[in-house]
């Protein structure tokens, strides 16, 4: 390889999201100069086997006669070239291997999120179509301009989902409590029925003016009991 192929080919593939193929692809290349650089040492290794540093003057200083100097300096040459392409190359692999590695440990947390969800959805769509849900927990009262306000939660709501608790896994408010306080700032899928229709609302446990991260009271079990306002 030439220094005019090498640096033809020197563009990294991080202009653009690297793919598994670029990897594939910058490893071929890889290889393929590796071999390039092995077929240069053997023209070397055949002429006598000067190798890159063996001087190409006899003791009088005149050029030698015994080998072919142009082939010689052609190899020495190339080697040197190809050298720095697979240096380069080499760079290339590692960055597009760590661009990767980087974007699947971003990607898991959100498919496992994604899948969590999607086997939650489909859970209660089949406990819906067997019978209708069953609620857990009832809207007792809102506070106004409260998180629970703002998502839409209304006196009265039964709630048959809260994030990752259900009907099924529901033991104590300590369940409701446990996902309200790891959830702070992100959104939470909340499943109420109201006046027999169910509706979903995305309610964002955040700090306001008054007590608690929701700003609502709820009464469970079978809705005798009330969550004190400053637990939600």
């Amino acid at each position: 390889m030439s220094e005019k192929e090498g640096g033809s080919g020197g563009g990294s593939p991080q202009a653009s999201a690297v793919t598994v193929s670029d990897v594939q692809e910058l490893i071929r290349r890889k290889e393929e100069i590796e071999a390039q650089i092995k077929a240069n040492y053997g023209v070397l290794e055949s002429l006598k086997g000067v190798g890159m540093n063996e001087p190409l003057v006899d003791c009088e200083g005149y050029p030698r006669s015994d080998v072919d100097l142009y082939q010689v300096r052609t190899a020495r040459h190339n080697i040197v070239c190809l050298q720095n392409d697979h240096k380069a190359v080499m760079k290339q692999v590692e960055e597009a291997l760590h661009q990767l590695h980087a974007r699947d440990k971003e990607k898991q947390p959100r498919d496992m999120a994604e899948a969590q969800e999607e086997a939650r959805s489909r859970s209660l769509s089949q406990s819906e179509g067997l019978s209708p849900p069953q609620a857990f927990a009832k809207v007792n009262s809102i506070s106004p301009g409260s998180p629970a306000s703002v998502a839409g939660l209304q006196v009265d709501d039964e709630i048959v989902e809260f994030g990752s608790v259900n009907t099924q896994n529901f033991q104590s408010l300590q369940n409701i409590g446990t996902v309200v306080q790891h959830s702070e700032g992100k959104p939470l899928n909340v499943t109420v029925i109201r006046r027999g229709e169910k509706h979903r609302l995305r309610l964002v446990p955040t700090r306001w003016a008054g007590k608690g991260l929701l700003g609502y009271s709820i009464c469970f079990g079978s809705f005798t009991r009330q969550c004190p306002l400053h637990v939600c």
